[in-house]
């Protein structure tokens, strides 16, 4: 007697759709922004390693006047984090990368290459010059506007350029 309404019940597949559905749902969100989330990071590293990059390549194409094995001059090096972060030469532009406000997160150095002292770089004192471009620019979450993001990721990327001297 007791046991007609129990297996009428177990026997009951109303709805059980909708409930593996707001079983599985929580899950299916943490994917989907996990995914989106990765992907904006990984765009975004591409972007400061380009930028990086970008930079090196203007740095090692600037005159041979505006390095020493030093140190290079504040103008190669102001025009190169403006290259590095912007894109332009001049000062002003829009960053690359929303979050990127402060060109000082970019590091220009020049080292020289004794070994290497032939060719174009035969009148040149220590050897070539190389510059060194790197960058650590503060990751911006898609998350941190609903308070998930990690406030201190940051993106780091390096590149290095034989000055031409062109």
């Amino acid at each position: 007697m007791i046991m007609g309404p129990v297996i009428r019940i177990l026997r009951q597949t109303d709805g059980v759709a909708a409930a593996e559905m707001a079983l599985v749902t929580p899950l299916l969100i943490t994917l989907m922004f996990g995914s989106f989330e990765l992907g904006n990071y990984f765009l975004s590293e591409h972007v400061v390693v380009k930028a990086v990059r970008d930079g090196a390549r203007y740095a090692g194409r600037l005159s041979f006047t505006e390095y020493d094995c030093s140190a290079p001059s504040s103008d190669a090096i102001d025009k190169t984090r403006n290259v590095t972060r912007t894109g332009q030469v001049a000062s002003g532009g829009a960053a690359r990368l929303t979050g990127w406000t402060s060109p000082a997160t970019i590091t220009v150095s020049v080292n020289c290459s004794a070994t290497t002292t032939g060719g174009i770089y035969k009148d040149k004192t220590g050897g070539a010059p190389v510059v060194t471009v790197s960058a650590s620019v503060p990751y911006s979450s898609l998350l941190g506007t609903v308070g998930l993001a990690n406030p201190s990721l940051t993106l780091n990327a390096q590149s290095q350029s034989a000055v031409h001297g062109i």
